[in-house]
């Protein structure tokens, strides 16, 4: 997996390559929690995200509920094998997808 972070004042922007999978959505979250204080908006790009398990929606979920505290989340490009699973999990009811 592959994670890359811009940050500009308080947006943050990450884009993910790979699998959000029980190995790496720890590490993902890190990557998250990092760099995710005084953030306002975050706008997450799945674009080339290929799979995601139970583990990787948890992990969208924490984000999810961290940024409705301080801001907004944003996911953009998801694929359609993603809005798949979004839709059948009822996450594309919780999840800001644009």
């Amino acid at each position: 997996m592959n994670i890359i972070k811009n940050i500009e004042g308080n947006k943050l922007e990450m884009a993910v390559e790979g699998r959000l999978d029980t190995n790496s959505s720890p590490v993902f979250m890190d990557a998250f929690t990092e760099v995710s204080e005084g953030v306002e908006d975050f706008v997450l790009d799945l674009g080339k995200v290929d799979y995601i398990s139970s583990a990787g929606l948890r992990v969208l979920l924490s984000m999810q509920k961290i940024m409705n505290k301080q801001g907004k989340m944003t996911i953009v490009n998801a694929t359609s094998d993603l809005m798949e699973v979004f839709d059948l999990t009822g996450f594309s009811d919780i999840l800001n997808i644009g």
